[in-house]
């Protein structure tokens, strides 16, 4: 019996971050190089959209790449470029004929151009999708995100008394996507990265010690589950809120709107 037969369709969070951590260290535990994490990482990324999917969630965003991991070892950050590229080609079709839009935020001009290249054809292809979104964060830095927000309502010439969250919310690269309702981080590590700072405001933070190539479906509803057994109050008190509430409260607030 799987876990998804204990999930409450009714209670799931419409946005799930994911910190997909453990690939190195998983590698390493083989005797096998860093990059053998990082291609066995893919199954768990397909694992997880096939869980979201399952679960009704209807974006996803996975932390692929940070601004900072431009600092590894070239050999490594040339490694993922390619296995990104390859990852996209390859899984195109599947994307297409599930549904899924593809989606980017993060500094996309400093891709290579060939991951830029087939990034933009795969947005392309997806754009029509509503089954469910990937939102892949490469070349991502959240305060990157959000200095680049502010310069930009600066510029259009707003003054500094109406400036308020929803406009900085609406400048995001996740401009019209939900807030997510949950973050998770695998391998054990508990910190956030500098990832969806502003985003993850009222955000359930869940924590696990798996590997993120070992982190399965199960793994996932199991986060879902968890979820599901806090209580979402955004301030105000138990007595001030029902579980139902709270779940239309998760899916309202501060969310832009629904693509």
């Amino acid at each position: 019996m799987s876990l998804l037969d204990s999930i409450d369709k009714n209670n799931v969070p419409a946005h799930v971050a994911i910190i997909m951590d453990g690939n190195g260290r998983w590698a390493q535990s083989q005797g096998r190089e860093r990059i053998f994490g990082h291609l066995n990482g893919v199954e768990a990324v397909r694992a997880s959209l096939k869980a979201a999917t399952a679960c009704g969630v209807k974006h996803l965003t996975l932390y692929a790449f940070s601004t900072e991991n431009w600092n590894r070892p070239k050999d490594e950050v040339e490694a993922l470029m390619t296995l990104l590229v390859h990852t996209i080609v390859g899984e195109l079709d599947e994307l297409d004929k599930n549904e899924v839009k593809l989606t980017m935020i993060g500094d996309f001009e400093s891709l290579p151009d060939n991951c830029r290249e087939e990034l933009r054809k795969g947005m392309q292809r997806t754009a029509h999708h509503t089954r469910i979104n990937l939102i892949l964060a490469l070349s991502y830095s959240s305060r990157r995100e959000i200095t680049e927000a502010v310069r930009k309502i600066v510029a259009s010439g707003i003054s500094a008394e109406k400036i308020h969250p929803d406009l900085i919310s609406q400048n995001l690269g996740t401009a019209g996507i939900p807030d997510p309702g949950l973050l998770i981080r695998t391998s054990g590590e508990i910190r956030i990265s500098n990832f969806l700072l502003w985003q993850i405001a009222y955000a359930e933070l869940y924590f696990t010690e798996t590997l993120w190539p070992d982190f399965g479906e199960e793994d996932f509803f199991a986060a879902i589950m968890d979820y599901q057994g806090r209580e979402r109050r955004f301030g105000l008190t138990s007595a001030q809120i029902s579980p139902s509430e709270g779940n239309i409260l998760n899916e309202t607030k501060n969310t832009g709107g629904l693509l």
